[in-house]
């Protein structure tokens, strides 16, 4: 039974404190459960003490279902909990990197209200809000206004001697000796090691431009992971964000090279360093992300077998690269290689062992098949880097490293192969999943099949009456 007090505030406002008693804990105390109801101004006394009274019948009804509607933890303290927890299950590293980030824009809008007091409509106005200008995190990057080279020049500086004396990697000071960006706080460490203003030397550019439906989208799929755990566990009586309006994902159009287009890409590989040419070689004849390719070791490779093993991923996060297992079972795979890749591999593993001999004791034995100069792995992304200048040199149009698996998956579909062989070298958990991806593709390699049976069976049967000079019975 509910025991209600009528309270009456210095303002001469009057609410009812509403306490329901359950038993008690392992320690012999009661347990009491609290809330408060308010009148709206205006409304009756003797109306607002049946209104409480409902209140507090309610409130026990679902105490009794098991609901803690008296529960008094915000968004914020809530999700770092579930943070918590989930990490100790086995959250991924970089899966909990992601959350952390998409939360630092969350909390500042909802982190103080009480789990029970999330709206749909407030989590609504938080996506309009994330659409607006100057809502990204990412710091602001760097871009040389002098000409850096000239400077090391002038300083009698080598790339690896500054890199030493700025803690920055040989690779970031190469980016700024082309020209490119870095993000700004390792350019500044650069200036600092030349005893030059970070302002003289850089250009700051910050970020501005508004996310997209499909970031919005994601900070959403946060928010009500996190109200459904909570929904689980009856904190709340519904989750708010399954009922809240995000924007919608545009699916982006499937990018394929064309076979021409593929030739003409290796033809130009042709010129370039034989550890690119091997990348971008295991790319086109795989399909494998490039965290995949980046995560490969040599001893996951059976050159003589002609076969790799997909075990492992490098991803990237802010708080660095991190090898990882495939994003699912199915991702573990083995995969066939043609003999001219193994060919193209044993050649690139001469290379890495002379560079290896050359560098000496800085080399740091990772395994790993494609390395920095110093044996260490490399950052997933530098491939979208490479492929960028790459492309520009050789006048190709832009070069993603996602349309080489589509491309490959484009050719086998159109070359027959079923949809089953096709979904397992991509490393799909679910046929579905490729067929969601590639239908289109699925459909013109139908439309082309239609054709061929006509061809075969009704136009082949109709020529050959012709040519017989039969007629139809």
């Amino acid at each position: 039974m509910a025991n209600i007090r009528k309270i009456t505030g210095k303002n001469g406002r009057l609410s009812y404190k509403i306490t329901v008693s359950s038993g008690r804990d392992l320690k012999g105390r009661q347990i009491r459960h609290y809330t408060t109801y308010t009148p709206p101004e205006g409304m009756k006394e003797s109306r607002a003490d049946k209104e409480a009274a409902k209140a507090a019948l309610q409130f026990e009804e679902k105490l009794s279902q098991g609901y803690r509607v008296d529960n008094r933890l915000s968004f914020e303290e809530y999700s770092q909990q579930f943070l918590a927890t989930k990490l100790r299950s086995g959250l991924k590293k970089t899966t909990y990197d992601r959350y952390v980030l998409l939360l630092r824009r969350i909390n500042p809008a909802i982190g103080h209200l009480k789990l029970q007091d999330i709206r749909p409509q407030m989590l609504n106005q938080l996506y309009d809000n994330l659409m607006e200008e100057n809502m990204r995190l990412q710091p602001p990057s760097a871009v040389p206004k002098k000409d850096l080279c000239e400077i090391m020049k002038q300083r009698k500086l080598s790339q690896e001697e500054l890199s030493r004396k700025s803690g920055v990697a040989a690779s970031t000071i190469r980016k700024l000796r082309l020209g490119d960006s870095v993000l700004w706080d390792k350019a500044v460490r650069i200036a600092d090691a030349l005893n030059l203003p970070a302002d003289d030397l850089f250009r700051k550019q910050k970020h501005s431009e508004p996310l997209s439906d499909k970031s919005v989208l994601e900070h959403h799929r946060v928010i009500r992971t996190i109200l459904g755990q909570a929904e689980k566990e009856l904190l709340v009586p519904y989750n708010a964000a399954s009922k809240a309006t995000p924007p919608k994902a545009r699916r982006a159009e499937v990018n394929t090279f064309q076979p021409n287009e593929i030739t003409d890409i290796l033809a130009a590989l042709e010129t370039e360093p034989i550890k690119w040419r091997c990348i971008v070689h295991l790319m086109i004849v795989t399909g494998c992300r490039r965290g995949e390719i980046m995560g490969l070791k040599w001893e996951q490779i059976d050159l003589d077998a002609r076969l790799i093993h997909i075990c492992e991923t490098l991803l990237a996060s802010d708080s660095g690269i991190h090898a990882d297992t495939p994003k699912t079972p199915e991702s573990r795979r083995y995969i066939n290689i043609p003999e001219e890749t193994a060919a193209l591999l044993r050649a690139y593993q001469k290379e890495q062992n002379h560079i290896r001999a050359v560098v000496g004791d800085r080399w740091q034995e990772s395994g790993y098949v494609f390395t920095q100069e110093t044996g260490l792995p490399m950052h997933p992304d530098s491939i979208n880097g490479w492929l960028k200048k790459f492309s520009e040199r050789h006048g190709l149009r832009h070069i993603n490293p996602h349309a080489f698996r589509h491309s490959m998956a484009s050719i086998l579909i159109n070359n027959g192969t079923d949809i089953l062989t096709v979904s397992h070298r991509l490393g799909h958990t679910k046929a579905s999943t490729t067929l969601n991806f590639y239908g289109h593709i699925l459909q013109q390699a139908d439309a082309q099949s239609s054709e061929c049976i006509a061809e075969v069976l009704l136009r082949n049967r109709d020529s050959q009456k012709e040519k017989n000079g039969s007629p139809e019975r």
